[in-house]
């Protein structure tokens, strides 16, 4: 996190280690930092204060980690590395950073798109399934169900994307635009970071969306130099472990497609050309942090103009508990 006032008036003193006592969100380096920017901070205090008010309520938006895949994570019975090693993911392809053992740096270790989920069938939404979604799913529970899955399976902790936008689109009630029978849905997605590794996880959307092509593009400074501007159509889920299984038959293959188009750099420098080829239905910051990075600000003055529905997604730690907080504002 750096100082709320960083690059304002004067150089900072040291590290943001004070915070505001009314909302305990932003923090500064030193009461003379905090004292000026009071005059900015004075009009979002209120809603962060609000925000941390209902902390508990906010943590339950669903489809942000599944406690019955990682209990034993939570109730600090094992660490993530030895979680993910139970399961023979411990460095492992798209599973690579889901602990502190990865690569410091995500886009040191991207070289193309990983489609196994290195776990077998039983473990894996890697089919069609096995019949369409009869009523709008509320929590990982229902989405195991769903998709035949025991609800101890580690999937939950990379299909979070894709669910987190499936959920979103829910309450957006998201009409989208119809081009050959299809639907056409485009979402940005703002500062992606490890799952830029777990792309593939994005093909589950088409079973949770039939009939719909999805395209979204990706923007954030992690997005390696060599793959800015890339783009990647799914138009199956990623494979299973199982050599016979079906999901390695072209038949798998949807009708309908998930484009990701890849934008290395800050959504205000390419908001003007991305809204102009792609305008959104929806916007979606899953690694917001808007608090800790300065470099925000431009960009909801950006999101401002478009009067759309964004979802913002940042851990705040305050009084040592660290908190989901998702602001879905319009």
């Amino acid at each position: 996190m750096e100082c709320a006032a960083k690059g304002a008036r004067t150089r900072c003193l040291g590290p943001p280690v004070r915070r505001c006592a009314r909302c305990g969100v932003v923090a500064y380096c030193s009461l003379s930092h905090q004292i000026a920017h009071w005059s900015d901070h004075k009009q979002e205090c209120e809603r962060l204060e609000q925000q941390m008010r209902n902390a508990d309520m906010v943590n339950k938006f669903p489809f942000t980690f599944s406690e019955e895949a990682t209990v034993r994570i939570c109730e600090k019975q094992e660490t993530r590395c030895l979680f993910l090693e139970r399961w023979g993911l411990h460095q492992v392809g798209m599973w690579s950073y889901e602990c502190s053992c990865g690569p410091l740096n995500i886009s040191l270790n991207l070289s193309g798109l990983l489609m196994y989920w290195n776990l077998s069938s039983t473990f894996a939404p890697c089919t069609e399934p096995a019949s369409p979604l009869s009523k709008q799913l509320s929590c990982w529970k229902e989405y195991y169900e769903w998709r035949s899955i025991p609800l101890d399976s580690p999937a939950a902790v990379v299909l979070q994307w894709p669910l987190t936008i499936y959920y979103a689109l829910q309450l957006n009630a998201t009409k989208g635009r119809n081009d050959q029978g299809n639907k056409v849905i485009n979402i940005h997605y703002l500062g992606p970071d490890k799952e830029l590794n777990q792309l593939a996880s994005f093909g589950e959307l088409l079973a949770l969306l039939p009939q719909c092509n999805v395209h979204i593009e990706l923007i954030g400074p992690a997005v390696p130099e060599r793959r800015d501007g890339q783009r990647i159509e799914l138009d199956r889920c990623a494979h299973c472990d199982d050599k016979d299984c079906k999901c390695k038959l072209t038949s798998e293959r949807h009708s309908s497609k998930v484009t990701l188009q890849l934008h290395r750099g800050y959504y205000h420098d390419w908001f003007g050309d991305i809204v102009k080829d792609s305008c959104p239905h929806l916007i979606i910051a899953p690694n917001a942090g808007i608090a800790a990075y300065p470099s925000w600000k431009e960009t909801i003055v950006c999101l401002a103009q478009l009067n759309l529905y964004t979802l913002f997604e940042t851990a705040v730690t305050r009084n040592a508990q660290t908190f989901k907080i998702h602001s879905y504002s319009g």
